[in-house]
């Protein structure tokens, strides 16, 4: 299995507590191993836009985080002024509440709302939050992300009860086909962990452990 393992990675840094300094350093680490993108909070997109100019790493941003519990509204407003603050990619928590309920149509409308507003400006992946579904809603989710255009389906936020499994990748990857991007994340901290998300349907993975990731690469084949 071959895989370019740094163009999966979204090296990832959103705790609240954040400073200027080591978003500057994420987007600096970023360049240097050619990350897929950096993901960080919205307060910090116009930074790493600014520090990645003239780059092929990628400015994802969070939607709805960590709850997902804002209104279609909301989240399409945040995803419009984060694209243009230098957005390019957009990872939108899903209204869970909602989908415990039953209700499908709020949710596919949850994430329509935000593709729309991303539409041809941006790629939408949608944090499904695994570790508060059943299985039977996980396949739910996944085929509302698919049926509202969403480009790929995430895993988890990192903020909840628990991050990305294998059952949990293989489970969505099975439920979405091929068309789709399947992300994990939450809990990938090193190569074996990547390989494994990988193997089991994996397309992007979101760590903050990017670098050791990259530091754990040997010269084999498979990679």
């Amino acid at each position: 299995m071959s895989i370019n393992v740094a163009s999966m990675i979204d090296h990832t840094l959103l705790k609240p507590e954040v400073t200027k300094e080591q978003i500057v350093k994420l987007c600096s680490e970023a360049r240097e191993y050619q990350f897929a993108s950096v993901c960080v909070n919205p307060y910090w997109v116009e930074t790493a836009a600014s520090e990645l100019s003239g780059s092929d790493v990628k400015v994802c941003t969070v939607i709805g985080f960590p709850l997902g519990a804002g209104t279609k509204e909301t989240k399409a407003f945040e995803t419009k002024d984060a694209i243009e603050k230098g957005a390019q990619e957009i990872d939108m928590v899903i209204n869970i509440g909602a989908l415990k309920s039953g209700d499908e149509e709020t949710v596919e409308a949850d994430i329509r709302a935000v593709v729309e507003a991303a539409a041809g400006k941006a790629i939408v992946k949608v944090i499904i939050e695994t570790c508060l579904l059943t299985n039977d809603e996980k396949i739910i989710a996944c085929r509302l992300s698919k049926q509202a255009g969403a480009d790929f389906v995430k895993t988890s936020t990192g903020f909840s009860t628990g991050g990305a499994t294998v059952e949990d990748v293989a489970l969505m990857r099975l439920t979405v086909g091929d068309e789709m991007g399947v992300k994990a994340s939450g809990g990938v901290r090193s190569l074996e962990d990547l390989q494994a998300m990988a193997e089991a349907g994996a397309t992007r993975i979101g760590a903050s452990s990017g670098v050791k990731i990259m530091q754990g690469l040997t010269s084999s084949e498979d990679y």
